[in-house]
């Protein structure tokens, strides 16, 4: 891994899928899974695959983040200005525009996240308010399912009782998807990443962490998620990037979408991302790739293997190992 800073800008496409579970929970509405009302299909946010990414980073890979949660003593979360002071340990500044200078230099140097994903960091020192803020390099869209989905509603008995003296547990009620095919787009802009300081040495963790992440995000409500296809498309042009490449897959099917529940319900047709990767080859210096056989792929009406569909294209690709 390289710790030169990005040069190339590039474009991300990650798949992955969840059965029996809810992807991501809309608090506003009673944690249900966020489902678009004229297509009815699944939404996630890009705050949840940023989490994801951030989790795993921090559990798994030892690597700092500044957005988590930091309890004191009496079990107070820490807010962003306690959280911007962490890094202020063992520096005396003489004034607000020095102690901005201390907090950008030692949070760019240490966390990965602002790197990444950018930050609005509120710095307080001496009665005196000010912020910092950095654009993200790297940006996701909204994560969208590739077919219409079902919303279950379930229920079940609790262990507990609601209160002494009850006779009967309570009762548990969720909302859950039977399955979802969903897929992230993303952009990591390289002017962007000049800013924060971000490496090819990041990217490359960024990626593991949304393979991996998504992998091992084994919660209650989560478990059960499964990469399935994830691509970087990089670029040999500054300020160049084809775009639109999350409109390029189409899943087929002789189901109805709600009616899906596994890989073997259908395929992912990328004829028409074969055409526009074709169309520009010239300008595309590498594709890296992660596939897994449970996706099957096809082109023309047949399956076709990842490494074949971009020979066809004529373009470098190596395959992604974690």
């Amino acid at each position: 891994m390289s710790n030169e800073l990005i040069t190339n800008r590039s474009e991300i496409i990650f798949l992955y899928d969840i059965k029996n579970a809810n992807p991501n929970g809309d608090p506003l509405d009673e944690n249900k899974p966020r489902i678009d009302e004229e297509t009815g299909k699944n939404l996630v946010t890009d705050v949840r695959l940023k989490r994801t990414i951030r989790d795993y980073l921090l559990d798994f890979r030892n690597e700092e983040i500044f957005v988590k949660e930091i309890r004191d003593d009496q079990g107070y979360i820490q807010d962003a200005k306690a959280r911007a002071n962490d890094f202020l340990k063992g520096k005396e500044p003489k004034d607000i525009e020095e102690a901005k200078k201390l907090i950008r230099e030692e949070i760019l140097t240490t966390c990965i996240d602002v790197r990444m994903f950018g930050a609005t960091i509120p710095v307080s020192f001496e009665k005196s308010d000010s912020s910092i803020t950095y654009t993200g390099p790297v940006q996701f869209t909204m994560g969208v399912s590739l077919h219409p989905v079902k919303l279950q509603f379930i229920k079940g008995t609790g262990a507990f009782a609601a209160g002494t003296g009850k006779t009967q547990a309570t009762f548990r009620e969720e909302y859950i998807l039977p399955y979802s095919l969903i897929q992230f787009y993303g952009i990591i802009n390289e002017n962007a990443a000049k800013i924060t300081r971000l490496t090819e040495q990041d990217v490359d963790l960024l990626m593991d962490g949304i393979w991996n992440g998504t992998k091992n995000l084994i919660s209650r409500s989560k478990a059960g998620q499964v990469p399935r296809l994830l691509m970087q498309i990089i670029y040999k042009e500054q300020n160049y990037h084809i775009g639109d490449l999350d409109s390029r897959l189409k899943l087929v099917s002789e189901k109805r979408g709600e009616e899906i529940r596994g890989t073997e319900d259908y395929t992912v047709d990328v004829g028409n991302f074969l055409e526009v990767i074709s169309e520009h080859k010239d300008e595309i210096n590498e594709v890296k790739y992660k596939h897994d056989a449970s996706l099957k792929l096809s082109y023309e009406g047949r399956i076709i293997a990842i490494n074949e569909l971009l020979s066809r294209a004529e373009v470098e690709a190596k395959q992604i190992s974690f």
